[in-house]
């Protein structure tokens, strides 16, 4: 089954990504039967997400569905079996040369995808995403033999790349597609209205090539779900609170006329968000993060869950419509981006989210106008 218009992700709810209030277990299984139930029918898990808490939760919660009813998305690459986590960068990627060498890869993939599949009580992924990789896991052969190397075995059916976890890896991206686009299936990318850069340039590529595109953070920190209003007060460890100041205020500035759009189309802003985002010709699936916000005024998750559901794949926003957004949205230059930049040294050794920029890359922003120094 492949990617649907709505998909539920396993982060949210706060429970094992620090989001508004956390949900206990019970109401986060509750809430993923329920997208179930509403009609999500893409769900996106990864084996780092408490340990493996997530699957089993995911599991348990579609435990007795018919398997063929749904799409399963599971996401593997941070070794939380053999690394050792270090603490606020999370557990090391399996490419780690530390861990092991390319002759180690497949099995690696194999045993992390049997031991996911194993915790969400199925047989099978519909796809199966390299989820955040370093320079080795966009660039080496011997990862992507590996990952087709699942499909092989019957693990899952596609396969695709989850970039992350900030925004950027644009020129590895572009790389990782035209090198093995012939393999990759889909790929899950940031994208929402207030933040059509950098994913832009990778749009095109995504769509020449027929590489499906999902798209998280669809909500923009909680903006687009209505609630976040300036002057927010974050909970202490929220992810949020380590966005750069202001970045509230800021959205808020262009949100009045987004309103007006949605308004104009009887969409919520959340649906205004991902239909824009399913406006761009690649993208098939939003998957945006459902949040519990603090405090008695606040809308409940299970609301944004009605919302999420409600979204349709029709386009009722126009072309003018579309281009007017992503000109207000326009956020060229805002942030430093990660993967391959000019600013690491070419001696440095490359970092699980930074390195060099290697020839090969330095083309690529030639030919498609990227700027290096980003």
């Amino acid at each position: 089954m492949k990617l649907t218009t709505t998909a539920f992700g396993t982060w949210s709810g706060g429970r094992y990504m620090h989001f508004g209030e956390q949900l206990s277990e019970d109401a986060l299984g509750n809430l993923m039967r329920e997208a179930y139930d509403k009609g999500v029918r893409t769900f996106v898990t990864a084996d780092v997400y408490g340990t493996g808490k997530a699957d089993e939760l995911l599991g348990q919660a579609l435990a007795g569905v018919d398997r063929d009813t749904y799409c399963l998305v599971g996401t593997v690459g941070h070794d939380i079996y053999d690394g050792v986590r270090q603490g606020s960068k999370g557990y090391p990627r399996f490419t780690d040369p530390s861990l092991r060498g390319p002759e180690g890869y497949a099995s690696y993939l194999r045993m992390a995808t049997e031991k996911s599949l194993e915790r969400c009580r199925v047989s099978r992924f519909d796809y199966v995403f390299l989820h955040n990789p370093d320079w080795i896991g966009y660039s080496s052969p011997a990862v992507w033999d590996a990952m087709e190397g699942l499909c092989d075995s019957g693990l899952t059916d596609m396969i695709g790349v989850a970039p992350g976890p900030a925004n950027g890896f644009v020129m590895d991206l572009i790389h990782n597609f035209e090198t093995f686009g012939d393999r990759i299936d889909a790929a899950m990318v940031i994208l929402n209205p207030l933040e059509p850069w950098p994913q832009r340039h990778v749009l095109p590529v995504a769509e020449r090539l027929g590489i499906d595109i999902m798209t998280r953070v669809v909500d923009y920190g909680g903006v687009f779900h209505g609630v976040v209003q300036p002057g927010h007060k974050f909970r202490d460890g929220d992810h949020r609170s380590y966005r750069p100041e202001g970045w509230v205020e800021h959205a808020h500035e262009k949100v009045g006329r987004f309103q007006e759009i949605a308004d104009a189309h009887g969409l919520t802003l959340l649906q205004f968000a991902c239909q824009w985002n399913l406006s761009q010709p690649a993208v098939k699936s939003v998957v945006p993060t459902l949040i519990q916000e603090a405090g008695p005024n606040a809308k409940s998750i299970s609301q944004e869950l009605d919302e999420l559901a409600a979204v349709s794949a029709n386009i009722v926003l126009t072309p003018e419509e579309i281009a007017e957004v992503e000109r207000l949205g326009d956020n060229e230059g805002c942030m430093q981006l990660k993967g391959a930049t000019l600013r690491f040294p070419s001696e440095g050794v490359p970092l699980p989210d930074q390195w060099a920029l290697r020839p090969e890359l330095v083309e690529i922003a030639g030919r498609y106008g990227l700027d290096p120094a980003w």
